[in-house]
């Protein structure tokens, strides 16, 4: 008898410590669901927000480049074309015979004043919308660039650039930018005179490197605030899904590198 109590007993301890372990393992389960779907919550919170800030800074930079557009297209129509008038009418003027010296001097100026004010307002126009871009494409548009900026001034470029067409036309405008403001940046802030840009492209994106020998910068600084041009550069590059990592030390020159993933990988073929 008592060893029919004693099994019984066994047998509901059994019972109770399985039922433990099984509500054990249920909460267990239960709580690893609970967290894991809480994680995918606030992942999908996380990346929502990540693409809704990515709109908003598309958004943003599409509004900046339709007001380059703008003034750009009121600098060739509006004021280019006055300045045009005012040439063809000094000319007209200095073929006049009637005219005394301290005349033809007066008109040479205003001739050589309106030439010189011309040339600006196309460079400014093309500077803000490079029109080469959209009809010949990246790569003849930068080399175009590096061209002007060779000219009009004493920095010498090496390069070596590619065309990128899986790139859309915003996009390539956006990365014909970020050079641009790079190239900007060495002039202005770091004094430099030699600048190298190379850029790698393989089937998942392409790698810019850009280098400067200026007189460098303190990086730590330059994160903690930034000037307009590197924010931009930044806004530029996350667009292009790209991230920018900054090397320089002050009186060492600058480097900039640009790693962009293309949002869709080709299928290779075997």
């Amino acid at each position: 008898m008592e060893e029919e109590t004693f099994i019984t007993i066994i047998s509901i301890v059994g019972i109770s410590v399985s039922l433990l372990i099984i509500m054990a393992v249920t909460l267990i389960a239960f709580f690893h669901h609970t967290k894991k779907k809480i994680i995918e919550k606030e992942q999908e919170k996380a990346t929502l927000k990540i693409e809704h800030q990515k709109k908003i800074l598309q958004t943003s930079i599409a509004i900046q480049e339709q007001e380059r557009n703008r003034i750009a297209q009121d600098l060739h129509d509006a004021i280019s074309a006055k300045l045009n008038v005012v040439s063809l009418t000094t000319h007209v003027l200095l073929i006049d015979k009637t005219i005394n010296e301290k005349q033809k001097t007066a008109l040479e100026q205003i001739l050589d004043i309106t030439t010189n004010t011309l040339e600006s307002a196309r460079k400014i126009a093309h500077d803000l919308m490079p029109p080469i871009l959209d009809k010949f494409g990246l790569k003849p548009a930068l080399e175009e660039l590096f061209e002007e900026f060779t000219i009009h001034t004493t920095i010498d470029i090496e390069h070596n650039v590619e065309e990128l067409p899986r790139l859309t036309k915003t996009n390539q405008l956006h990365f014909f930018r970020i050079i641009q403001e790079l190239i900007n940046n060495s002039i202005r802030h770091g004094k430099a005179n030699e600048i190298a840009i190379y850029m790698e492209e393989d089937n998942t994106g392409f790698i810019l490197h850009y280098q400067d020998n200026g007189i460098g910068f303190n990086v730590e600084s330059i994160k903690k605030k930034p000037g307009i041009g590197i924010q931009n550069i930044k806004s530029r590059a996350k667009i292009l899904n790209g991230k920018l990592a900054i090397e320089s030390t002050e009186n060492s020159g600058s480097k900039f590198i640009i790693r962009c993933k293309y949002l869709e990988v080709p299928i290779s073929k075997n």
